[in-house]
């Protein structure tokens, strides 16, 4: 699932970029190249963290209502999925009609994959 917030981007010694939406998400890097990939992936954790809390993932706000007079403001996007650590396969009961499954095993489909694409799809995740 991919996410897109504003951050602003702060040079000094370097870069580092906070995020006014997500309280005590940033980071830093030593060139812009690596501050936007450090962004990336700090935007990424802090997601995936307030999901597995069971929290409300706050609303982006819009770039031109964020004043930056020490920074300049651009969108950063992640993929939350990438960060998700409880990736573990673990095994699930379903019930299907044995015609279904016939189809299926003559057609090299793999129930759990199918099964998993679509509950993201279901769960908007995908």
């Amino acid at each position: 699932m991919t996410k897109v917030y504003p951050a602003i981007i702060h040079e000094e010694e370097g870069y580092w970029v906070e995020f006014p939406d997500l309280s005590g998400c940033f980071t830093n890097g030593n060139t812009l190249e690596e501050a936007m990939e450090m962004a990336r992936e700090a935007l990424g954790l802090h997601l995936v963290d307030l999901v597995e809390r069971g929290m409300e993932l706050p609303a982006p706000s819009n770039i031109a209502d964020i004043s930056a007079s020490d920074g300049h403001t651009t969108y950063v996007s992640t993929d939350m999925n990438a960060y998700r650590r409880d990736t573990h396969a673990v095994k699930k009961m379903l019930s299907i009609p044995a015609w279904l499954a016939k189809a299926a095993e003559e057609n090299n489909i793999s129930l759990s994959k199918v099964l998993q694409d679509a509950l993201k799809e279901q769960l908007h995740l995908a």
